[in-house]
């Protein structure tokens, strides 16, 4: 059978009916975003929420640049405040964030209501201080994402996460009840903390606060709870790469009787990756590398190369804080060495 010679309004309607269908059947939706482009987004916390703001790679601003990313640009309204429980933050609500007017606000409370143990705040008052803080925020018109509380020490066993559980149960039931997005930032980190091959701290500086894994931990939980796929948390942690000084790097040497020298820089995450690839080739991790070179750094000072007897010396004279800062400048050369290499 000959095929009829198709007339231009054929070929236009059965080309665009293909292309109809193609674009209903093989391109991926995008995920509908809670949070709109223009909208303030408020952030309710204790220090790691402080931290996150301050940080120019904390938990908050991942957060502002992955919506950005996505073609949400938001108003930051940060509210952390460092050591605050769940009575605090209620009692500073309406002057932090409710009189800002802000569509959003995120809640992370619960770390302090348990760590300060006598000074915490009871299981049942934690209750009520949260219920209120909802419910102010709904009758304000603001949505809330509840955050369930991180860890208290990287060792999931350890007393402080045993109490904190009911707490972020109380929180998974509350955001339930209410039908509010949850971020569930404990049952994340428990999930990546099970991995850990080595001991020590690995999304923590402190087993309480982030370092630079911890903090895009928290930013992704948060993202995706506000509604973001797979794609677009990609998208933005692809943004994050580039952050700068977003990433921190640590060196520690003992130097007895409860004293120690320590020194930090910052770089972007993706300078951040590089470094540990560079180390992983030599079969040592970056944190061996910095502080195999910070140690030599302290030694140096010591005799017989050296002005001190010893590090106690180094202190007794008074000296520290210029050695202290001396020392910043040699480690900060050193990560400049490597990020060169």
């Amino acid at each position: 059978m000959v095929p009829k010679l198709l007339t231009r309004r054929t070929a236009v309607s059965l080309f665009t009916g293909a292309a109809f269908a193609l674009a209903t059947t093989t391109l991926p939706a995008t995920a509908d975003i809670a949070i709109k482009d223009g909208q303030k987004l408020a952030f309710m916390g204790d220090s790691i929420t402080q931290g996150g703001w301050g940080n120019p790679g904390g938990y908050v601003r991942l957060v502002i640049a992955g919506l950005e990313a996505n073609g949400v640009k938001t108003t930051p309204i940060p509210a952390g405040i460092s050591g605050h429980k769940s009575d605090q933050m209620l009692a500073r609500l309406k002057k932090d964030v409710l009189d800002k007017k802000p569509d959003f606000m995120t809640l992370s409370c619960g770390v302090n209501d348990v760590w300060h143990g006598a000074r915490g705040v009871l299981l049942d008052q934690y209750k009520v201080n949260i219920t209120a803080i909802v419910d102010q925020c709904a009758a304000a018109g603001v949505k809330v994402v509840i955050l369930t509380a991180t860890v208290i020490g990287e060792e999931l066993g350890n007393d402080n996460n045993k109490k904190l559980a009911p707490y972020n149960e109380f929180l998974r039931s509350l955001a339930k009840e209410k039908k509010l997005p949850l971020a569930d930032l404990y049952a994340m980190f428990e999930e990546v903390i099970k991995t850990k091959t080595k001991p020590g701290n690995a999304y923590t500086s402190d087993g309480v606060h982030m370092n630079s894994a911890g903090d895009q931990i928290m930013a992704r939980g948060v993202l995706q709870a506000l509604g973001l796929d797979a794609a677009q948390i990609k998208k933005a942690q692809d943004a994050w790469l580039d952050i700068p000084n977003a990433a921190g790097l640590r060196a520690r040497f003992d130097a007895g009787k409860g004293k120690a020298f320590q020194a930090s820089a910052r770089v972007s995450p993706r300078q951040l990756e590089k470094l540990k690839a560079d180390a992983a080739k030599t079969g040592k991790s970056l944190d061996e590398i910095l502080n195999a070179a910070y140690a030599a750094d302290v030694k140096a000072l010591l005799k017989p190369a050296g002005e001190y007897e010893s590090t106690e010396a180094i202190f007794a004279a008074k000296k520290d804080r210029e050695v202290q800062a001396a020392l910043e400048k040699k480690f900060a050369a050193h990560v400049e060495a490597l990020l060169k290499k």
